[in-house]
This record gives C-alpha cells, structure tokens and sequence, in this order.
C-alpha cells in the first residue's frame, strides 16, 4: 500500500529556544509581562478581570505610552493578556475566588465591564477584587522554552478570539430595559468567525510553505481574502464577490493589525488613504492593478513563530501538520514511510536529523534497518527503495558492511552495487541480468509514485531503455509488481514512436503473464 499523501508539507520550524526568545519579545506578550511586574497589592479589578479604569493611566504611564485613550486601551490590552496566560492571578470581587478575566471584555482590547476605582485612601471598593502574581511568571525566567511557548500559546488563543469578536458600533443599543444584553442582535456566529479566520491563517501557513519554502514572502491581502471567497472554478469575479472579498479585506485587516503584536504576523495595514466615505476599501481585487498597487492594499507574512502557532493550533484541531524533526526519534519504517511524498530538500532534512540521533557508532545498525525497511512487494515499496538510498547516500562510508550484506538479495542487490559503486568501492560483483531490469523497472515505479516532473520522467524512461539492446523483448518476464504499469507508463511517455509503440506490446505481454 503506497505511503498516504500529507494534506500539509513539512515545515521547518526554528528551535524552541529560538521560539521561546520570539515569544518573549512579541510586543503586547512585552507589555503583558512588565504590566504583571508592576501590579501590586495597589491594583485593583474589576468582575471581569480588568483593571479599574482609574488605574490605567498609571499602567500606561508605566509601559511608556501617553495617559491618553490609546495608552489606557493598550494598558487595558496587555492586563487582559497577563491575566488569560496566568501570568497574574485576580480574585473575583463577589466571591473571593480567582476571577476567569471573561466577562467585561468588549473583544477589542478595551474593557466595558463592571469595575470601579480604588477609594483614596487604597481600601477596595466593594466591586473591586485584588491581584497576585501568577505561577506563570514564575517560569518565563525558570522554566524551559517550552513552558514559555506553552504560556504564548495561551495568549495566541486570546488574541485570536478578541480577533473573531463582533465589532460594536453602538454598545448601547444591545443593553436591555434591565440591563441585559441582546446579543441576537449582533448578526454573530462565533464558530463562523473563528472557522473564517482560522482558514484564512491556514491558507497563509500553506502559501508560507509552497515551493519548498520560496513562498515565504508577504502576501497581498486581496489574494488572502479571495482565497476564501472566490470559488475554485470562476472565471471572472463577480461584483458580488468582489464586494465579498473587499468586506473580507477590511475586516482581516482590523485582525491583523491585533495579531501582529503577539508576533505571528508581520502586517503591513491597508492604506488609510484607500478608504471610500462608507468605509469600505475601494476595488481590492487585484486584478489590473500591479505590484506597486497591490501593496497598499495590506501585505501579510508569517513569522517563524507565527508557523510554530499557527501548526500547534491545528494540531490541537486534528489536523495533520507535519514538521521536519518529526520521525527522528522512530523506527526506519516510519521514516521511509513519512517522507515518501516530503519535497526533496525537507525528506533530506529529515533523514540527516535520524541519522544524527543514531550518531557514527551506530550507522552499520541504522543503514540495515533503513534496508530491512525498504524491502516489499506492496505499491510504495519502490519509493521506500528510492528513499532508501538516498538516505544511505547520506549514511556515509561506515554503513558499508551493511550494504554489501544485500548483494545478492533480488530488491536491494541492485540499489547496493549502485551505492557502491557512486562511492568507487572495490570488489563489486557485477549484476545478474535479471536484476538490471527488476531495478529499472522498480526505479521508474518509484519516480511515477514521486510524481517527478515530466521532463525528468522522460529522460529516465528513455536512458534506461536505451542501456539495453532489446530492451523491452526481455523486460515484461520481470517478476515485479509494478511491471505492466511502469511499460504502460513508458509508452506514454517514451518520446520515440517506435520504442513507445515495443513497450506497449511489453505491457501487454507483462498483463497476460500475470493472468497465467
């Protein structure tokens, strides 16, 4: 059974203490720390969590911003971040008990909650509890880069949820006769928002991916929001979803702009200049604007600690993301198996970090197993092989022993005397007849599995052809499993008519022996 295809290619992320040195200098996780230094047994909150109102001057003046609305929403921003990723502790003033900091918040990086501020005289107020350091501070000085990156994950969940919150033009007009909140009202879905959001995040996860990791330039943000919008098989964009795709705009930069501080994005915010008088971006489409253009409408790139957030969120969701590191520490099965469908440069990765954790002393061991894996008759077997001396290629010249120890094994003799002999070893008996054939037909199954580039195909049906006067009258009696299919294959791709026309008739004959 050939190796199943994953959704995602591999990234290669940085190394935890590099992430963990990412997390604690994004910009509002800085605030959230030196807000949770400075609070004392002077602060106080609110049933929500937040910090009274009179008190945000004071924060803000602390984490250097003027006293004025901005600085107090930062301030309000950073509180709200410090006590939903543990690093302060608030006790609920109803009840006494730690505060969850999820009521009052009005999703936009202010508070609206209850709260009042602390008497002159700093008693508390009967609506007002206290705060402690949390045990999460502790750890961002003592712990490991993981616990770091575990507690900036906490604060990625948070921002991505302030992010999908509706926006309230007028709070007033949803609070009831009796105080309540209609929030029907509010024309919100929750679960659409975060699904929207999340797929938009993944869309850029993926393109940051492409090509080997060339894509890792920003990303127009029209091409974000069409790429959720604009169905696969459109032609020309309607109007009405060019109107989709420009709402789609505007509110992806309100979420970006509040995701770039915890440092998962680097944002370039659409031009204000851009706007029309209700608010709206003008036609973002794209489409007949250049390159120059096209940047003022909002350019979006991923950091390295964005990929690292951005994968442990789907991972928590099930999906599979895979990452270059992963298979280091698992059998040669797993390895062969994971990277059968890696783009080059991440499976040659991921075979020298195995390698790596078996060091020299142990790679006769480690090249037999990679060659005890790399045995079968099932429809990745072929791809295995392929895989298999590649990563030998990488082994060095100490797993030789293990290598002449196949020689006379009918699916790895071949791939061991072509390894010896790229590394000019001596005494290499030549190959039965039988066998050059079983490996040319075992090579190009591995190459079609691949899903080489058909240039690169043609060349490899062709050359080996070509080694072998009558090639393809003695290649159909090949006892492999892949037979018809790979002479199915070369006469569709063999350039010559003649030769494409023989290996038909090989393919033909290899069907009918296998019937018999």
């Amino acid at each position: 059974m050939s190796a199943e295809r994953p959704i995602l290619p591999p990234v290669r992320l940085h190394s935890e203490a590099e992430l963990a040195r990412d997390a604690l200098a994004a910009p509002l996780f800085v605030r959230a720390v030196r807000l949770a230094r400075w609070a004392g047994p002077d602060a106080r909150v609110g049933a929500g969590g937040e910090l009274v109102e009179a008190q945000l001057p004071a924060a803000a003046e602390h984490l250097g911003l003027t006293a004025d609305e901005d600085g107090a929403a930062y301030a309000s921003e950073a509180w709200r971040l410090a006590v939903d990723t543990g690093l302060l502790d608030v006790t609920d003033p109803e009840k006494g008990e730690p505060a969850d900091g999820s009521d009052g918040y009005d999703g936009s990086g202010g508070y609206e909650g209850p709260g009042g501020s602390a008497g002159s005289d700093g008693s508390v107020g009967e609506d007002e509890g206290t705060v402690t350091a949390g045990e999460n501070l502790a750890l961002l000085t003592t712990g490991s880069p993981q616990d770091i990156l575990g507690i900036w994950l906490d604060g990625l969940d948070a921002v991505h949820a302030d992010a999908t919150a509706p926006v309230l033009d007028d709070f007033a007009d949803l609070v009831g006769d009796d105080g309540s909140i209609d929030f029907d009202a509010l024309d919100w879905d929750p679960e659409a928002e975060a699904e929207f959001l999340d797929g938009v995040l993944g869309n850029l996860y993926l393109l940051t991916l492409a090509d080997n990791g060339a894509g890792d330039g920003p990303v127009p943000l029209p091409a974000l929001a069409a790429s959720m919008i604009v169905p696969d098989d459109m032609g020309e964009p309607t109007d009405d979803i060019l109107e989709q795709v420009s709402e789609a705009m505007m509110r992806l930069d309100d979420q970006f702009r509040l995701l770039e501080p915890i440092g998962i994005v680097e944002y370039q915010p659409v031009d204000e200049a851009l706007m029309v008088e209700d608010g709206d971006a003008a036609d973002a489409s794209a489409t007949g604007a250049d390159e120059e253009d096209v940047t003022r409408y909002g350019m979006v790139k991923l950091t390295p600690l964005g990929l690292y957030g951005i994968r442990a969120r789907m991972l928590e969701a099930g999906v599979d993301a895979p990452a270059v590191g992963d298979l280091a520490d698992k059998g040669a099965d797993a390895l062969l198996d994971g990277i059968a469908h890696y783009p080059e440069a991440a499976a040659r990765a991921e075979i020298q970090l195995w390698l790596a954790g078996r060091g020299a002393e142990g790679a006769v061991p480690a090249a037999a197993e990679l060659l005890a894996a790399a045995r079968g008759t099932d429809e990745g077997a072929p791809l295995r092989r392929l895989h298999c001396q590649q990563a030998l290629a990488l082994a060095g010249a100490e797993a030789e022993p293990a290598v002449r120890a196949v020689l006379g094994d009918q699916e790895l003799g071949g791939l061991a005397r072509v390894w010896l002999a790229e590394r000019g070893a001596a005494d290499v008996p030549a190959p039965p007849e039988a066998m050059i054939f079983w490996l040319a037909i075992d090579t190009i199954a591995a190459q079609l599995d691949a899903d080489g580039e058909l240039d690169e195909l043609q060349g490899l049906v062709e050359g080996l052809s070509a080694q072998h006067s009558g090639f393809f009258d003695e290649v159909w009696r090949v006892d492999h499993p892949a037979t018809a299919d790979v002479l199915e294959a070369m006469g569709r791709l063999h350039s010559d008519k003649k030769a494409a026309k023989e290996a038909r008739k090989a393919a033909f004959k290899a069907r009918s022996r296998a019937k018999d």
